[in-house]
């Protein structure tokens, strides 16, 4: 990884805590990070250990109790709810381990949604031909695998060219061949765009694909790992 890269995400102190009856619950405890512009990032840890927390509050998808997130020269917590929407609109795309696609339109017509509302698209067609899926492009989710409704779920995240990915648990649901092929379209995606990748995942195997690998634990960051060289997804032991 280019160590001189910009730093597109400053992330000081940040703290969430839940109030749930009379014992607090904190899911982050003063977490400092920084993500360069153009990595690839693996977030590592087991349930409960902060990790999608994190993404939700850098993603302007949550609100933080206390710290401070900046990305670029602008501060998310500092947001009111209609910055924080004009930045995930502008800014940021997002891919769930489930595709939450609708089963009423055909992947052509889902990547629409987002190229509809956002201000320099893609095609959609171009979109789902980066995710290696042109022949399925007029295809409806029922006619898809699951595979294939996650890269139609990532070629609309990747759509209106966000300039960073957010991606929890994009291969949990799926099986090591199909998980394979999704970590494939998302190295792509950063390799080709140059998408900064957050991605969340429970297998340790999925580590050496980022450029740095973030160890989870009780709401704090236990350690940070740097690649030297990142994997190929086909090299990924499952």
């Amino acid at each position: 990884m280019d160590k001189t890269r910009d730093w597109l995400f400053k992330v000081r102190r940040l703290t969430k805590v839940y109030e749930t009856g009379e014992v607090p619950v904190y899911a982050l405890r003063g977490v400092d990070l920084d993500i360069r512009v153009g990595e690839v990032m693996v977030l590592l840890g087991p349930s409960g250990s902060g990790k999608s927390t994190f993404l939700n509050i850098i993603g302007g998808l949550d609100q933080a109790s206390e710290g401070s997130v900046h990305y670029g020269s602008q501060e998310i917590t500092a947001m009111n709810d209609t910055a924080l929407t004009a930045y995930r609109r502008d800014h940021v795309g997002v891919v769930f381990q489930f595709y939450n696609l609708i089963p009423s339109l055909t992947a052509r017509e889902n990547v629409a949604l987002v190229t509809d509302i956002a201000p320099n698209p893609m095609d959609p067609a171009e979109a789902l031909e980066l995710v290696g899926l042109s022949d399925r492009i007029d295809h409806f989710p029922s006619q898809l695998s699951g595979g294939e409704q996650q890269r139609v779920a990532i070629a609309r995240a990747i759509a209106k060219r966000p300039a960073v990915l957010f991606c929890d648990e994009p291969t949990g649901a799926l099986d090591s061949k199909t998980g394979i092929k999704v970590l494939e379209a998302l190295d792509r995606v950063n390799r080709e765009m140059g998408t900064t990748t957050v991605l969340i995942t429970h297998n340790a195997g999925i580590a050496g694909l980022g450029d740095r690998v973030v160890y989870f634990a009780d709401g704090k960051i236990a350690n940070v790992k740097t690649n030297e060289k990142r994997v190929s997804p086909a090299e990924v032991s499952w």
